[in-house]
């Protein structure tokens, strides 16, 4: 409770925007709220990304100079600097915690308030200014911890129903929950491989581009750059594009859908896939208004489909992805298991195989949950510098039985006796 009365201040040097934003939201999650960003002149504490040429020049900077405020330096590599403490990345959380700890320790010591001690210490301005040290630098309102949430009194807006959309239920209507036991049978199999045995993993993907998947999300990013109502032509169903209102018409229910999503389009077959622009008057005429969808929410499920419980060619899984968001499970098809797996990539990036063994699912679950995540590009291989910033805590395992495992084990201790 202490930490969030008086959280350390802390400056951060050589990090971009993301980073920033990211490292401000982990000291404010996983580090509890033991330290703040604020603009470097306000700040008790320097951090630095000593991996960026930025952060290395800064830390450079400030470390020729007489310091009077500690610093903490992060790299993948060693770091010699004397007075400095240094952290080993991708950051565990009690490593940060144990430098934030240590900085605190060092500002007792040094006597007087940090407000006082800012006034002998800064970095080099104008190095600062062309760097973007602090992502809130140049903010009024820099001081104040990075939220997402707006203080501003909410403006009440008034709307007028339209009774046609209303009736959109296909659009508009309460996400499905699948369970596990009618997963298999909802989401179907792919004969001759077990996409929940380890040595089959680096067999268990699958190419969007050669299911109706893939043609449905190149049909979108063109109707999207013409900014015009579409029809692609699959020689099944027409599917109808409104990019604007970020719809879709297809006359055929989801047993039809599933069917046609899963089967593998022959490239004789995918050559004669086009799409063809049409009037605005046309693609809304005469259309049952109840077969309207919306984008996610289909491509989203088209991805179950033609995944069947495997991963995307693109992904490779021996490395982390990583999850943008939450996703809107409110409209989206909800895979057993997909809210745990969200809740776990939100944290920081993990492979495939550490998030089925850390939640103890089967990894089938994990990777359709990742395939429809990343057609929405919701997820991704985590490639980015701010992906490696810091390390997700680890998860324990509940040593909690169920009612029926503490009645199994109850009726296998008698037995024995």
């Amino acid at each position: 409770m202490d930490n969030i009365k008086n959280p350390l201040k802390v400056a951060l040097h050589g990090m971009d925007a993301r980073s920033g934003k990211m490292m401000a939201m982990y000291l404010q999650g996983p580090c509890k709220g033991m330290a703040i960003v604020v603009a470097a002149a306000n700040a008790d504490v320097d951090i630095f990304d000593a991996d960026s040429i930025s952060g290395r020049q800064l830390l450079n900077a400030c470390h020729a100079k007489d310091m009077h405020r500690p610093i903490i330096a992060m790299s993948l590599n060693q770091l010699d600097y004397a007075q400095v403490i240094a952290i080993k990345k991708p950051v565990k959380t009690d490593d940060m915690l144990a430098a934030l700890a240590t900085a605190k320790t060092m500002l007792g010591a040094a006597g007087g308030t940090p407000d006082k001690l800012n006034q002998n210490h800064r970095v080099d301005q104008k190095v600062a200014k062309d760097e973007a040290i602090s992502p809130a630098a140049s903010r009024p309102e820099a001081s104040k911890p990075i939220t997402d949430a707006a203080e501003e009194k909410p403006v009440l807006k008034r709307y007028v129903l339209d009774r046609g959309e209303l009736k959109k239920t296909s659009k508009h209507k309460a996400a499905m929950q699948l369970s596990e036991t009618g997963f298999g049978a909802f989401i179907g199999i792919v004969p001759g491989l077990d996409v929940n045995d380890p040595k089959q993993f680096k067999q268990a993907h699958y190419d969007p581009k050669e299911y109706f998947q893939g043609y449905i999300d190149s049909a979108f990013v063109t109707c999207h750059s013409l900014a015009q109502e579409s029809q692609l032509n699959t020689g099944w169903m027409p599917l109808i594009i409104f990019p604007k209102s970020h719809e879709v018409w297809l006359d055929a229910d989801d047993n039809q859908l599933r069917s046609f999503s899963g089967l593998v389009i022959n490239p004789a077959l995918g050559k004669k896939i086009s799409v063809t622009p049409i009037s605005r008057d046309l693609a809304r005429q005469e259309k049952a208004l109840e077969k309207y969808q919306s984008m996610d929410a289909f491509l989203w499920k088209i991805a179950c489909w033609a995944s069947k419980g495997r991963y995307p060619v693109n992904i490779d899984i021996s490395q982390p992805v990583y999850l943008k968001h939450w996703p809107n499970f409110t409209r989206l098809l909800v895979t057993p298991h997909a809210l745990r797996i969200s809740a776990l990539l939100v944290q920081g990036p993990r492979t495939l195989p550490s998030i089925a063994e850390s939640l103890n699912i089967k990894p089938q679950y994990v990777f359709v949950f990742i395939s429809a995540a990343y057609s929405l590009g919701l997820a991704g291989q985590a490639k980015r510098e701010s992906d490696i910033l810091s390390k997700p805590p680890e998860v324990k395992p509940s040593k909690k039985h169920g009612i029926l495992g503490r009645i199994l084990n109850k009726l296998i201790g008698k037995k024995a006796s």
